[in-house]
């Protein structure tokens, strides 16, 4: 017998079948250990996936998948439904290139059902399916499994509504583990809803409608009156109830780390001839002490020390140094306000939000009205920056062209994470930003490749560029430049031999690197910092090269790259041109050093390129 033998046992979810509940609850116990072990090596979303054991457990042990669908939001939780889905043997290479994804991935199972890594989509996405199976004579349940963050997103309220019309098996699950949505109204309607979620109450409550159906003449008003007099009770006790006025049965809150509460809740669920939501509370971080105390902290974590919990690497990155920024021209500037979509620490502006709490303004998973509600800010005077992962950005486009260029207000996009971003993998590459941005009127985008540029690209995006302006910038800390570069800051610098035949141009950290690989040859290196618009100065400042390198860390289509080929061609350039960017492709979970040599951008690879050796790059 091993410390985790019942956990070695569980193959496929039919192996929860003949467990007992203790053997359950020792079961979720070794899932714990197991989680802790091998997050604090991979790093991952941590507190997340604690929170939600007993509720995986629950949902694997009612229903069978795949053939019922389990569809999870965002997906960062699903790490238990991986161990108990036939991948226990390759967890330890959670979020390793070529390992397991952090995320549902359908290609590496039959249970992940849909690519998740954005917030808000599951409940759309199983309502189609769930009408799907209808057209197919399909009667397999559909369960989506929703975070109370991820009930922030406007997403969701589509979809709810959509559904919440139709006769069908429809289950969400709203995951409780922050806010309270149903108010505390005490122990009697906490014993309600208990037995409201168990299969006895509604089997007897429809045995009984059916009974008085059947009696003529006063059945079926005294089965309408009945039903009224407990619709009022349950309103009193309750209060108004979001859910139920769209059309969904509300059960709950029923407590998530309580499994028999929840497998009783799950099989009524199922009883029900309509869509149902079930409440759930849980708590985030659940059974590890650090993660509970400090679940933002733990959310989503580098390789820690498991038993302390801290981090095993430190040192300040770009986010903090935004963060850093923001904070003291807001001392100056009583204009200045910061909006984030759910992404304080993210983002570097937990520090601003202490000590400017008036003008921060978190508007939860809702990027597009991040946007939209930033250009409000802006019509009154204010000075908006909002902060978003790039990644997130792509959410906002309509708004960011509608409600922000269009509208010609004083506004700044601060694009954290924008490149390659490591090991979460296909979902959350910050590569494709370049290409929405630039093909939006006005908007001027900036590129930063260190610290001191950072800050003065967001003096220059606030004060000095009118409109709408964008300051990107990557994740983690800041690439070396050589010794001997001595940036300007300005649209653009040049580096290395003046009359070089050859010249490599690039922008963000990419450009550290082609400044690095360049080294004792015959090159010079053009350094864009504004990549929209390109300043035409540092096109004629190659123009006369015989050939140019250009290496970018973001998509090929639509990117700078093409931009700047067209810009030459314009204005008559006679030589070879190569573009280096990301392929048309989904850029797969590594490291993010791993991710730049695969597809050609750091520094050996781009010296091999330009000298003619370069290898054969994937992708």
């Amino acid at each position: 017998m091993t410390d985790l033998d019942i956990l070695d046992r569980i193959d496929a979810p039919r192996d929860l079948q003949p467990l007992s509940t203790d053997e359950l609850d020792e079961l979720c116990a070794q899932i714990r250990k197991t989680l802790l072990e091998t997050v604090s090596h991979t790093g991952g979303h941590l507190a997340s996936n604690l929170g939600v054991v007993e509720l995986t457990v629950a949902l694997h042990k009612v229903f069978r998948s795949p053939q019922d669908k389990i569809i999870f939001d965002v997906g960062h939780q699903v790490y238990t439904h991986k161990l108990l889905t036939g991948r226990r043997e390759r967890f330890s290479t959670l979020r390793q290139e070529d390992g397991l994804s952090g995320f549902p991935r359908p290609n590496e199972s039959e249970h992940d059902i849909f690519y998740s890594g954005h917030s808000g989509t599951s409940v759309s996405a199983a309502y189609g399916v769930v009408r799907g199976n209808q057209l197919n004579d399909n009667r397999s349940y559909t369960v989506a499994v929703v975070g109370d963050g991820s009930f922030t997103n406007g997403l969701v309220y589509e979809a709810l509504n959509n559904a919440g019309r139709a006769d069908c098996r429809l289950i969400v699950v709203l995951n409780d583990n922050e806010m309270s949505i149903s108010r505390n109204v005490g122990s009697l309607a906490r014993y309600l809803a208990v037995i409201r979620s168990k299969p006895e109450y509604v089997r007897f409550k429809a045995g009984t409608e059916a009974v008085l159906n059947h009696i003529p003449l006063i059945g079926k008003p005294l089965a309408r009156l009945i039903m009224r007099w407990k619709t009022r009770l349950k309103n009193d006790l309750y209060g108004s109830n979001l859910f139920e006025d769209m059309g969904f049965r509300y059960m709950g809150p029923v407590d998530g780390h309580n499994l028999s509460q929840l497998i009783n809740a799950l099989e009524t669920a199922k009883l029900v001839k309509k869509p149902v939501l079930l409440h759930v509370h849980t708590v985030k971080g659940k059974g590890c002490e650090y993660a509970e105390q400090h679940p933002a902290l733990y959310h989503g974590i580098s390789k820690f020390d498991v038993n302390s919990g801290e981090p095993l690497t430190s040192g300040t990155n770009f986010s903090e140094q935004f963060g850093k920024y923001l904070c003291g021209a807001a001392l100056h500037d009583r204009t200045l306000c910061a909006v984030t979509a759910a992404m304080s620490l993210g983002t570097g502006l937990r520090g601003f939000e202490e000590r400017y709490p008036r003008r921060f303004f978190d508007v939860g998973i809702a990027e597009e009205h991040a946007v939209t509600f930033a250009s409000g800010l802006s019509k009154t005077g204010m000075r908006p920056v909002v902060a978003l992962y790039s990644t997130f950005l792509q959410r906002a486009y309509d708004e960011i062209l509608h409600d922000g260029a269009l509208q010609d207000q004083k506004m700044v996009l601060a694009v954290d994470r924008a490149g390659f971003t490591g090991e979460d993998g296909e979902t959350h590459q910050g590569i494709y930003d370049t290409a929405f941005l630039n093909s939006i009127p006005q908007i001027i985008v900036w590129a930063s490749a260190s610290y001191r540029e950072l800050h003065e690209h967001l003096r220059r995006a606030l004060y000095i560029d009118p409109g709408l302006v964008a300051v990107r910038y990557p994740r983690g800390s800041e690439p070396e430049f050589p010794a001997d570069f001595e940036p300007s800051f300005d649209t653009f610098d040049l580096y290395g031999a003046e009359d070089a035949p050859i010249a490599v141009v690039s922008y963000g950290r990419v450009a550290a690197y082609a400044m690095q690989a360049a080294a004792g040859l015959p090159v010079r290196v053009l350094k864009l910092g504004r990549i929209k618009p390109i300043d035409p100065q540092a096109v004629d400042a190659v123009l006369g090269c015989e050939k140019i390198f250009f290496f970018e860390e973001g998509v090929r289509s639509g990117g700078i790259g093409e931009s700047f080929a067209l810009m030459l061609l314009e204005r008559g350039f006679k030589g070879t041109y190569s573009l280096t960017a990301a392929p048309d492709c989904f850029v797969p979970q590594a490291s993010v050093s791993a991710q730049l040599r695969r597809y050609g951008l750091d520094t050996q690879s781009i010296r091999q390129k330009i000298t003619g050796q370069e290898d054969h790059h994937a992708g």
